[in-house]
């Protein structure tokens, strides 16, 4: 508990890590607004939707709020390296731990809160600015957002809930990142590098394992060499989804500890 506590002291008391977090939220609405405009008449699909509330766009490797959760990860890694709470000499392995395991904590929280108010920003935003002859009514209804209904062709849900992850995991590899590199700006430049690295390699992967390519509810929030149709979520597929995430934060976990070992200071 006071790990945590003094992650999130120091998280609060940082003025960049809310000048990131209004930033995002506004560059978020922007983006959304401008895509909003673009969007043909008639009735809203699920795919424009969840694209536009999620300011998912292809000049991006990922969604804005997932950039932005991946900034706060290495920022939060970065200041400890730049201003240490605790001397080099008192810092013991197990300390170390437990203090990378509160800060991975902490930034998880605020990366899922993150992509929870940027949705709830973002839906107004698109309802508002939508094009003339554009309707949303069915997307947001309550069947679109019921468990019950959960993925089904029309539902948001799942592909908003991947969002999310995606957003937490972009934290926690900022994080984690940067804890390797010692530096956020080179953390967050191989964040961005990452999803165009990983790709050929997670498509080949998916293919060995029976699926077609990646699973569809992903290529709504990694832009980057992605369709941009969303279909449903192929049945059976949903581990792989589940991998694909886990995948990079659970190696550079694993690499993390292994260097920590090694060294004397966070």
């Amino acid at each position: 508990m006071r790990v945590l506590a003094y992650e999130v002291r120091r998280l609060r008391g940082l003025r960049s890590t809310w000048f990131l977090l209004g930033a995002v939220l506004l560059a978020d609405a922007v983006v959304t607004a401008l895509l909003a405009r673009q969007l043909p008449a008639g009735e809203l699909g699920a795919a424009a939707a969840v694209r536009t509330v999620t300011a998912v766009v292809p000049l991006l490797p990922l969604p804005i709020a997932a950039l932005g959760a991946g900034a706060l990860g290495a920022l939060s890694y970065g200041h400890e390296v730049r201003h240490p709470g605790l001397p080099a000499s008192r810092v013991s392995y197990r300390r170390r731990l437990a203090l990378l395991t509160g800060k991975l904590a902490v930034t998880g929280v605020v990366a899922a809160l993150l992509a929870a108010v940027t949705v709830a920003v973002d839906a107004p935003v698109l309802r508002l600015a939508l094009a003339p002859g554009a309707h949303a009514h069915r997307v947001f209804s309550a069947a679109a957002v019921h468990p019950d209904h959960f993925g089904r062709a029309g539902s948001v849900l799942q592909p908003l809930l991947v969002f999310l992850g995606v957003v937490v995991f972009a934290g926690w590899v900022g994080l984690l990142l940067t804890s390797l590199v010692r530096s956020a700006a080179a953390g967050l430049l191989i964040l961005c590098a990452l999803p165009v690295l990983a790709e050929p390699a997670t498509t080949l992967a998916l293919r060995q394992f029976g699926s077609g390519g990646w699973p569809e509810q992903l290529r709504e929030v990694l832009p980057v060499g992605l369709p941009y149709d969303l279909e449903r979520l192929p049945s059976g597929n949903g581990p792989l989804v589940l991998g694909v995430l886990l995948a990079p934060p659970v190696v550079l976990l694993a690499g993390c500890l292994l260097l920590q070992a090694r060294r004397r200071a966070l």
